[in-house]
């Protein structure tokens, strides 16, 4: 009869220990699951506040204008956020191609503030005549410009 009695505790002791082990996995994994579900949260409400416009006039020449070869945009915030006025976190496309010789100045105020422009100097000194076509995405937030050389 106390064989047993043992053979059930060291029964009931193994399935303590598993439980716990099962419990410990579940709350690690429900813990990374909901810091996951916070960083979705903060970039979705990154992607909500912020929107820019490209206010340059296509029709305005935008290439070359101070003879240095560069695209020239002007790209407004009309979001509800402030916004970094370097390159960092901006991707620029001309023509489908990754370009990274951006430079950015606020041109009428001290940092990129909602209601606020930068002036976007995209390098491109080999650019062919013809149409060519500016994506500028900030946050999720897509703007293109088409123009002419």
């Amino acid at each position: 009869m106390a064989s047993v009695s043992a053979s059930h505790l060291i029964i009931f002791i193994a399935s303590i220990l598993v439980a716990a082990s099962v419990a410990g996995t579940i709350t690690s994994t429900v813990g990374q699951l909901s810091g996951a579900v916070d960083d979705l949260g903060v970039d979705a409400s990154q992607e909500v506040r912020t929107e820019v416009e490209i206010i340059s006039d296509s029709g305005a020449g935008v290439y070359d204008v101070d003879g240095n070869g560069n695209i020239t945009l002007y790209v407004k915030n009309t979001g509800s956020q402030r916004l970094p006025a370097d390159k960092v976190g901006i991707d620029v496309l001309v023509d489908g191609r990754y370009w990274t010789d951006v430079s950015m100045t606020v041109v009428d105020s001290d940092s990129w503030r909602p209601g606020t422009v930068v002036r976007m100097e995209i390098a491109a000194p080999d650019l062919a005549s013809g149409d060519h076509r500016v994506q500028v995405t900030i946050n999720g937030d897509r703007e293109v410009f088409e123009f002419n050389t």
